[in-house]
């Protein structure tokens, strides 16, 4: 029997992606910190170094909410997405150039989201089967909390206390932002 799908409003998403682009921004700022040998250097996690690894965790978010959630699926583009030069930035003015893009991507997606679209049906060549918007909300989320957790002990291996990324300690310490403003 297939895991249900949850039941999650548009305020929910909007939540989660608030959430995900903090910590996402936590480890870049903690990798950034490091020279460009520690930052590159193959670790034998998933995608190798901690930097490729944040490029990949920006690669699934395009793709997902850029592309899939919009339906852009066809051949024609996602080859040339994934053809792209700028997904594979080398040093961190690229980076930064890449993920601006990928969250102004991402924002436009969410700002426009309905609670019909949310149910709608999505899919993609590379996973069987059709899934819901909802359904790559999660998908994006479970593969960040997944390449972090790659990139957390990497870090504790090298004695590098790595950042928080509870959901209560990063809603509360955007919550003090707020209010210093």
């Amino acid at each position: 029997m297939a895991p249900r799908s949850l039941a999650l409003c548009v305020a929910d998403v909007r939540a989660i992606v608030d959430y995900n682009r903090a910590v996402f921004d936590r480890y870049a700022r903690r990798i950034r910190r490091l020279s460009r040998s520690a930052a590159t250097r193959p670790r034998g996690i998933g995608h190798e170094s901690l930097f490729a690894t944040l490029v990949h965790i920006l690669n699934v978010q395009e793709v997902w909410y850029v592309y899939i959630v919009r339906g852009r699926t066809s051949d024609r583009e996602l080859d040339a997405l994934f053809d792209d030069p700028t997904r594979r930035p080398r040093d961190w003015t690229a980076f930064d150039a890449y993920a601006r893009r990928v969250w102004a991507g991402i924002d436009a997606t969410v700002a426009r989201l309905t609670p019909t679209g949310l149910g709608r049906r999505v899919s993609v060549f590379w996973m069987r089967g059709t899934y819901t918007v909802r359904d790559a909300v999660l998908q994006t989320t479970l593969e960040q909390a997944h390449h972090l957790g790659e990139i957390i002990g990497a870090l504790r291996q090298n004695g590098i206390e790595p950042p928080s990324m509870t959901w209560i300690d990063v809603r509360r310490d955007a919550g003090r932002r707020a209010r210093r403003r």
